[in-house]
């Protein structure tokens, strides 16, 4: 996963750029009906608990329990954490689409570095009902729903750290996922859906402990309450981790990569793909209490394959860099000393063993016990292809399809 990977202190004379996009790194990762009979008045709510509504049918919490999985989606509820983040943004959407209630919990100050207003993330999150909270507080956030006065069915959690840091880690893959637990099940809530990250087989870093810690938990909750439900979905990589260096090739410059190019591979899948995936698992049964690797279509693609692509794509030469490996080996060795003597390097050292993972380790299905990743063994879904979004960068350019804070540099 060569262009999805970041690099700590190490700047090639030659292309800057080229390696300045090649080091940045998504975790894979780091996802809305209209006019409504009625609305909340913003006085009746004590900040921070601001609701808008913009679309309410959702169903009170004083009507009689029965299976959500027994109702049309136009009479179930689905709370959504995480709702304006790449993919949760895509989530909402294909939720609203299919007809389903969606409160979408945001932050007041969301997007990269917290530029989006409240108005942007109502614009942005059309259709759904935005409710403007907390999840990192748990009391916070119970408040925020208890004001809505609704029952919620379904959870379905987007979160992810925002920078694989250490604590960022742990209080958002892990604490912020819980509370989201906690929450809806205070609500109502008899199932879960969770967006985790294929790379958690193999956790070698602090945001794939943390997302494991939560993921086993969830189960526990199933195993001891049988009316409770789980869909824990592990995505490889998304596209636009994979379009950092479209542009440098399309100008002319060098595609950056890893050892010999072909250290790692992945069967990267849409954000539109990925969301109608984690849309199907809110209804269907053959999805509950499953834990559920995807990848898009198509075959396992190498960096070196992805850049003979787009290569080919721009109507340019190939023209590849190789950077040896161990120069990552050598950079962590340096800053796990360091950060001995100065603990507020831990998050420079977490990033470059972050780099070193996605430059190194598949984003496929991977055994264990023969220690081998599998093409054939990770599940395909969707029709968007790789050569397709490459074709549309070259010709529209990567706006909209920003890293944001998951970029070094």
């Amino acid at each position: 996963m060569s262009t999805s990977t970041f690099f700590c202190g190490i700047t090639p004379n030659s292309s800057t750029s080229s390696f300045k996009n090649l080091l940045s790194f998504h975790h894979p990762n780091k996802i809305q009906p209209n006019s409504s009979p009625f609305s909340f008045h913003p006085s009746h709510l004590s900040k921070p608990f601001v609701f808008y509504q913009k679309r309410f049918n959702l169903v009170t919490a004083s009507t009689p329990k029965s299976s959500f999985r027994d109702k049309p989606p136009k009479d179930i509820n689905v709370l959504v954490v995480g709702s304006t983040g790449y993919i949760g943004n895509f989530v909402v959407k294909e939720l609203v689409n299919r007809g389903f209630n969606v409160i979408a919990v945001c932050r007041e100050k969301s997007g990269i570095r917290g530029k989006n207003s409240k108005e942007d993330t109502l614009n942005k999150l059309n259709g759904a009902n935005v409710c403007f909270s907390d999840v990192t507080q748990l009391e916070i956030l119970e408040k925020s729903i208890e004001k809505l006065g609704v029952s919620i069915d379904v959870v379905v959690s987007c979160l992810a750290s925002r920078s694989g840091g250490v604590k960022d880690s742990w209080k958002i893959d892990y604490e912020a996922t819980k509370n989201s637990l906690l929450a809806g099940k205070s609500f109502g809530s008899k199932h879960f859906v969770l967006l985790s990250a294929i790379c958690v087989q193999k956790p070698l870093l602090e945001f794939q402990r943390a997302k494991l810690k939560f993921e086993a938990e969830l189960v526990e909750e199933a195993e001891k309450d049988e009316s409770f439900s789980y869909s824990i979905v592990r995505p490889t990589a998304f596209f636009k981790s994979l379009g950092g260096q479209v542009e440098l090739v399309k100008d002319g410059k060098p595609y950056v990569m890893f050892g010999d190019g072909k250290l790692c591979a992945c069967k990267p899948i849409s954000e539109p793909d990925l969301a109608s995936f984690i849309a199907d698992c809110v209804l269907k049964p053959d999805m509950v209490n499953k834990i559920l690797p995807i990848g898009g279509p198509g075959k396992a693609l190498t960096p070196l394959e992805q850049g003979e692509m787009l290569f080919k794509l721009a109507g340019k030469k190939p023209n590849f860099i190789k950077v040896p490996i161990e120069i990552m080996d050598f950079v962590i060795g340096v800053l796990d000393f360091l950060v001995k003597v100065f603990p507020s390097l831990e998050d420079a050292a977490e990033f470059g063993k972050i780099g070193r993972y996605y430059a190194a380790e598949s984003m496929l299905v991977y055994d264990p016990e023969t220690k081998e990743y599998s093409d054939e063994g990770t599940p395909s879904y969707g029709k968007d292809t790789l050569e397709d979004f490459f074709r549309k960068v070259l010709e529209e350019g990567m706006a909209g399809q920003e890293l944001g804070e998951q970029t070094i540099f």
